[in-house]
């Protein structure tokens, strides 16, 4: 193959972390990298996340583009990605996982505890609001729509005193050294499942062998098992990627745990479960079986807890 195309969503945010990911590929196979811009109905559309369809708002166009032979990878980030299996398509890599910590960027140096009474902070996620509000009560939580630099500007203008953000993508935009935010740390403030991941996607036909080959490379066996744990509790509990639902896997000392927070929408409830499993090996396959293990624990404990009472989910068998 002497040209791969990658296909990515126009944001600024998509485009630079693509970027990194189609150097990495060229590097690797030796091949002419080209990036595709694509545009989804999740970046023309300014319904609140919540209401804008369920999962899939940003991938469905570039699925349909890779199935259409209009380019030869996609790059997701994967907390965007449905977790359902789609037809004719594959995760191809998982390269390594970058900070899944939230950052709250706030106005005057204020932090989580010392925003004022009434402070106005802006999210899109439903998530990160139901654990502010379970957290500040008193907050006014806005529901905002709009990039990297448009959330961060509200709070500059005076808007807004406060945004909360994936460190991760202020990370690959350049903008952590110029905004003082606070770092929300991952055990008290699980964020979205594959949150900081991104998801190489090709089609299921074997692709080229310098492809194959970068694909290879880049992949990260670490961060593909602790993302499959996480996304496997989304799957069992058919949540959506928008659900009020933070997930935490790492693997440490050889055992690979998995604690997963489920949120009513107003945070006024919320139930949480943690369990490990042992992998036999750091074979894909081996961590494959230990996150599908350790989700399932973990999903039936949030089941028995009773979060399908109180968050929107439709429950598999």
């Amino acid at each position: 193959m002497s040209l791969i195309r990658v296909g990515t969503r126009g944001s600024a945010l998509a485009l630079a972390q693509t970027t990194a990911i189609a150097n990495r590929i060229a590097t690797a196979s030796g091949s002419e990298v080209s990036i595709i811009p694509i545009t989804t109905h999740g970046d023309t559309s300014r319904e609140p996340l919540s209401t804008l369809g369920g999962t899939g708002v940003f991938a469905s166009a570039l699925r349909e583009s890779l199935l259409a032979g209009e380019c030869d990878v996609v790059v997701h980030s994967f907390k965007d990605l449905p977790t359902a299996e789609y037809p004719g398509l594959r995760i191809g890599a998982t390269p390594k996982r970058a900070d899944a910590r939230d950052v709250l960027c706030a106005r005057g140096g204020f932090n989580l505890t010392t925003l004022p009474v009434g402070a106005r902070v802006g999210t899109g996620s439903p998530r990160r609001k139901a654990q502010l509000l379970s957290l500040r009560p008193d907050l006014d939580v806005v529901d905002i729509r709009g990039n990297v630099d448009t959330r961060l500007s509200r709070v500059a203008e005076g808007d807004l005193d406060a945004v909360v953000l994936a460190a991760a993508g202020l990370s690959r935009l350049a903008l952590l050294e110029s905004v003082d935010g606070e770092y929300l740390e991952l055990s008290d403030w699980p964020t979205a499942p594959g949150q900081g991941a991104l998801a190489i996607e090709v089609r299921d036909e074997r692709p080229d062998r310098a492809l194959a080959g970068a694909l290879t490379a880049i992949n990260h066996s670490t961060s593909q098992a602790t993302v499959m744990a996480e996304r496997f509790v989304l799957a069992r509990l058919e949540a959506g990627c928008a659900a009020p639902i933070g997930a935490m896997a790492a693997i440490d000392d050889g055992l690979l745990f998995l604690t997963a927070t489920v949120y009513s929408p107003d945070g006024t409830r919320s139930v949480v479960s943690s369990h490990a499993a042992t992998p036999d090996s750091h074979s894909i396959a081996h961590l494959t079986d230990a996150a599908q293990d350790v989700s399932d624990r973990v999903s039936r404990d949030l089941l028995a807890g009773g979060a399908a009472d109180f968050a929107p989910m439709k429950v598999t068998s």
